[in-house]
């Protein structure tokens, strides 16, 4: 007998079945995006009845949907910083908005951006970057300026492409973009989102409102890259943040979009001068950008089909606040109350409130997150880093951190509530909040404007019961009260960069 012949099929079939455990142990792709400005209830899949997004709704009912996600702070950097550092906000280095300078925003300004995050501080991409991903990020970054510590490509990103500044970030059609460490002309006019009508246009004219437009629709241009990034590393593990500008105002959106939603209601013109640019048509424009950025996550599913991932590929869609308040009368001609953009959750971004900080959060992971699934597990923006740390594989997470993992909720296993949430904005007025379990207070006001005297008062709320958050309780339970007012007190280090005096000292 010919044992040579005979061992030969068995080792090949060994090592096929080596080959096999192999290929399915690779670390997962992770695609990660991150809305601007999206509330709780302006998707599909978390009630909305007038927005279509049939493709995050898609990863909702081929995934997990999240009924308790929280940003790490009701405006755009310090919510940032929570997601990328995995400390919560009584720890981040940013805790409110801040731009390096107020220079130009028109040309290319020699000082742009946000103020930076340190060296030392260590992010999502770091920790992925370590573990043999390649990273790359597409959209608004906000943690610091080119050429700073908070360069995304100091940071940890292999590949940038989008908008450094927040500031410039408010156009969609802007004269440039950052291509790594350089800009990039753009075919577009020169204005900014904060114009408004000259004394000769006539606001009635819709002609008139065509030069708030462009010919190059900026998140055409990144999410045009974003695919791109994905072929180029389909054959190793991949990290794609992709922090969309949308629908964060002005509003702008191409003509083919915007023809979808026109005629559907009642959509009298937005004729700005409080903020941002007008639009002659704002609640088309409103609906019709989020459709255009779902489209957009669309594509990116099927190319992710298309080459054969699905199954080692992670979505995560989430908003780094909740909506802009108001009606098309208000700041920038958005209505939160016309699309119900809060979900019945009180007030919207810039508030520690459920509407400024609930977000919609919906996970995808074929094969391992089971379909159609949903959690009522409180989770923050500060739990990403630590998630997403192991389900690549277990990469070691900084020292320092607040997150905690959520994988074992996501694969389907049992996992101990997490004893609080907190969170602080150093902005409008100062504010403070911490979440357990069914209970919630809040502090408004601890900086008071026109040198006001701050005052500390503690609300709180039973979300079990008043999730809309209208009854203040405090009066009927002191000890509660305490034990939280004890909590908030104790959870938190002062910030030089953002004091809160009244909590500091």
């Amino acid at each position: 007998m010919n044992r040579s012949r005979f061992f030969l099929p068995i080792f090949l079939l060994g090592l096929c079945l080596c080959l096999a455990q192999a290929l399915s142990a690779r670390a997962p792709n992770i695609i990660f995006i991150l809305a601007d400005d999206l509330g709780y209830g302006d998707l599909g899949c978390y009630g909305q009845d007038k927005i279509r997004t049939p493709n995050v709704d898609r990863i909702a009912n081929e995934g997990m949907k999240f009924t308790a996600h929280y940003s790490g702070s009701p405006v755009c950097a310090p919510s940032r910083c929570v997601l990328m550092t995995g400390k919560d906000p009584g720890h981040a280095f940013v805790r409110n908005n801040r731009g390096m300078a107020r220079g130009p925003i028109l040309g290319k300004p020699e000082v742009e951006g946000q103020l930076a995050i340190p060296d030392e501080e260590v992010t999502i991409a770091e920790v992925l970057k370590q573990a043999g991903y390649v990273t790359g990020g597409f959209g608004k970054w906000g943690l610091g300026g080119p050429g700073t510590s908070g360069d995304p490509l100091r940071q940890g990103i292999d590949r940038w492409f989008g908008y450094n500044c927040q500031a410039v970030a408010h156009n969609f059609y802007p004269t440039y973009l950052w291509d790594n460490d350089k800009t990039i002309d753009l075919d577009n006019p020169p204005f900014t989102a904060h114009d408004t009508f000259r004394q000769n246009e006539d606001p009635n004219d819709p002609v008139s409102y065509e030069r708030f437009q462009g010919n190059e629709y900026s998140a055409d241009l990144i999410s045009d890259q974003a695919l791109e990034f994905i072929r180029d590393n389909k054959d190793k593990p991949f990290f794609l943040y992709w922090p969309s500008t949308v629908p964060h105002v002005a509003l702008q959106v191409p003509d083919d979009s915007l023809q979808e939603y026109l005629g559907e209601w009642e959509d009298p013109p937005y004729k700005g001068g409080k903020g941002y640019i007008p639009h002659f048509k704002p609640l088309a424009a409103y609906a019709a950008m989020i459709t255009r950025m779902d489209r957009d996550i669309g594509r990116a599913m099927d190319l992710v089909t298309e080459l054969g991932l699905d199954e080692d590929t992670i979505f995560i869609f989430t908003s780094d606040n909740g909506p802009l308040n108001g009606t098309h009368e208000g700041l920038a001609g958005t209505d939160s109350l016309f699309f119900n953009s809060h979900g019945g959750l009180r007030d919207g971004k810039g508030t520690v409130y459920e509407g400024g900080i609930r977000v919609p959060c919906v996970v995808r992971w074929k094969g391992r997150i089971a379909a159609g699934s949903v959690s009522d597990r409180v989770t923050g923006f500060e739990d990403w880093l630590p998630t997403l740390a192991e389900m690549a594989g277990g990469s070691t997470v900084p020292t320092g951190i607040n997150g905690i993992s959520f994988a074992p909720t996501l694969l389907g296993e049992s996992q101990p509530e997490r004893s609080f949430l907190y969170r602080e904005f150093a902005g409008y007025q100062g504010q403070q909040s911490i979440h357990v379990g069914e209970w919630k207070a809040v502090r408004q006001k601890l900086m008071p404007r026109r040198n006001a005297e701050p005052v500390i008062k503690t609300e709180l709320y039973n979300l079990k019961d008043d999730l809309a958050e209208t009854r203040d309780v405090s009066a009927d339970h002191p000890t509660v009260v305490a034990r939280l007012e004890r909590l908030m007190l104790d959870h938190r280090t002062p910030s030089e960069e953002f004091p809160i005096p009244i909590l500091d000292n």
